[in-house]
């Protein structure tokens, strides 16, 4: 009995455990994704909004899922428990508001208020987001870029998920999507709010079969993907009864808490889980991110040592100021925005190439850009540990990729919207699993979520520059050149590869400045890595 009230009380210290939870949070943590397809018609209907109304509450949805700044900057003056805690609030408060409103529980509100209220709620994932990758990089301070890339993998595959997990409660308004929103993430978080956590050093201790368990976490998101995408194509393609829905709901459900077998057996199973790497006296223990700031401060004198090096612990602030931090930066603002021109565009691309059902090739960009954040981790760590080179090597070869489908697309190839919808959301993927993982490696952990969430700000500046107007615009020239008119205001539709070709032409010379700029860290950070990865062999 006693071994077993040992084993259990291992488990729940257990980092595996930690990171299995925050793969769940991060399963629900994309309320965000529901917004376009499922809650703005509910909203448009219920409340008699024109598209343009609609159009401002989705500017409020972007904003939120955005601005992280308080998330970040909480998460390094409070616990786990607390930083999950508000945003379950937020989310809970935000879309429960909205939806009281949606179903006549409360009378309408003016527009402002109803953006406050989906800006509120949709913030509330940066919590999530902050509270379950700086609590997993510190307990896998050896292992980033696969943490990284599992996590914000789940993260935007969450839409998927919650779409089919509404479907099987068969319901019976549009509204029931808000009330699902407000109500279903929260209570995931409340129910993991004291598991999602740092672990003691001694409960997060180099484990031998690491890889191994690692390689069963990435064999149940590839038969996640795989089954997800399937179970998306066939309701797009064909009728099925509500009972196929709910047995399909079910075998997903299962799905989702198969990642729970890797802690127990790690626990139960192994009869040598742990193996503690003991300090030797007037050192501490192997830890990478000790490793990094052990060299760099054996390279300078006391004098110099009052601002940090690369490798030690920056603040947002000290990070600021740094070259390879605003090359990182601007490389993601260039590839990410890249990326979601043509994940915004999706629909529209497909209408001018005469595809009428769009479903399927949203769902394989979507399939796609999960497996895209897991694949760019897990690579970006080989970079690491086999050729000992700097991890943003993997996102300038990303970017490399990424501009060779955009002008297969531009040159008018064969399949191009196929190539063009996998190897974008495989790109964009990637860049949310490596540019996080490459900030911690250069500027600490210490000061990690505020770091990400100055990041994640790339996003709607690329989307604002390269979709909002370049794209946009490049339509509408040639939709009023093919109807022989001149004027601003038709709503015209344009037909042909023509749409967007030079749009993906654009894009890939954009794409090749992100990878010079992701290349020039490299070149500047290559003799840091080099050092790191020799001193993780001694």
């Amino acid at each position: 009995m006693a071994l077993w009230r040992h084993k259990l009380e291992t488990l729940t210290n257990d980092r595996w455990l930690v990171f299995v939870c925050a793969m769940w949070i991060q399963s629900v943590a994309g309320v965000g994704y529901l917004f376009g397809g499922s809650m703005s018609p509910a909203i448009k209907t219920s409340l008699g909004y024109n598209q343009k109304q609609i159009g401002l509450l989705g500017v409020a949805k972007n904003l939120g899922d955005a601005i992280g700044f308080v998330s970040g900057a909480l998460s390094e003056v409070s616990p786990s428990w607390a930083v999950l805690l508000v945003g379950a609030a937020q989310n809970f408060v935000g879309y429960g508001v909205v939806w009281l409103v949606v179903t006549g529980q409360l009378p309408n509100l003016p527009l402002w208020m109803l953006f406050v209220a989906i800006f509120v709620g949709t913030n509330g994932e940066t919590y999530y987001n902050t509270a379950s990758l700086v609590s997993c990089i510190h307990n896998f301070p050896e292992s980033r870029g696969p943490v990284v890339g599992i996590l914000k993998g789940f993260s935007g595959l969450s839409g998927a998920i919650l779409t089919q997990v509404y479907l099987m409660f068969n319901p019976s308004h549009d509204s029931s999507v808000i009330l699902m929103v407000a109500l279903g993430p929260p209570l995931v978080v409340l129910a993991l709010l004291f598991v999602v956590r740092p672990v003691e050093r001694s409960c997060r201790a180099n484990l031998r079969s690491d890889d191994l368990r690692f390689l069963a976490i990435y064999g149940f998101c590839v038969v996640l993907a795989v089954y997800l995408l399937g179970v998306l194509v066939l309701q797009s393609l064909v009728d099925i009864t509500q009972r196929a829905i709910t047995a399909s709901g079910a075998i997903l459900v299962v799905l989702m808490v198969a990642p729970v077998l890797v802690p127990f057996a790690s626990v139960f199973l192994s009869g040598d889980n742990v193996t503690l790497v003991k300090p030797e006296e007037g050192t501490s223990s192997v830890d990478p991110n000790e490793v990094k700031t052990l060299i760099e401060r054996s390279d300078i004198s006391p004098e110099k040592r009052r601002a940090p090096c690369i490798g030690e612990d920056f603040t947002l602030l000290q990070a600021l100021g740094q070259t390879d931090f605003w090359l990182i930066f601007m490389s993601l603002v260039l590839g990410v925005g890249s990326g979601i021109t043509v994940i915004d565009n999706l629909g529209q691309i497909c209408y001018s190439l005469g595809y009428s059902n769009t479903k399927v090739f949203v769902s394989l960009i979507s399939i796609s850009n999960f497996l895209g954040r897991v694949a760019g981790g897990y690579f970006s760590e080989l970079i690491i540990r086999k050729l000992s080179l700097p991890r943003i090597m993997a996102m300038s070869a990303v970017q490399a990729i990424m501009s060779l489908g955009l002008i297969y697309y531009a040159i008018d190839w064969p399949g191009k919207i196929y190539v063009v919808t996998i190897v974008i959301g495989m790109g964009y993927g990637a860049h949310w699993a490596i540019a996080p993982a490459s900030v911690s490696d250069i500027f600490g952990l210490k000061s990690f979520g505020s770091l990400y969430n100055f990041q994640i700000t790339a996003l709607p500046i690329g989307s604002f520059v390269f979709s909002g107007v370049i794209a946009s615009n490049i339509y509408d020239y040639y939709a009023r050149k093919q109807a022989g008119t001149s004027t601003e205001t038709e709503s015209l539709i344009c037909t042909g590869s023509v749409c967007y070709s030079v749009t993906c032409g654009l894009m890939s010379v954009v794409c090749l400045m992100a990878m010079l700029l992701s290349l020039s860290v490299v070149y500047r950070t290559r003799k840091f890595y080099l050092r790191l990865h020799r001193a993780s062999k001694t």
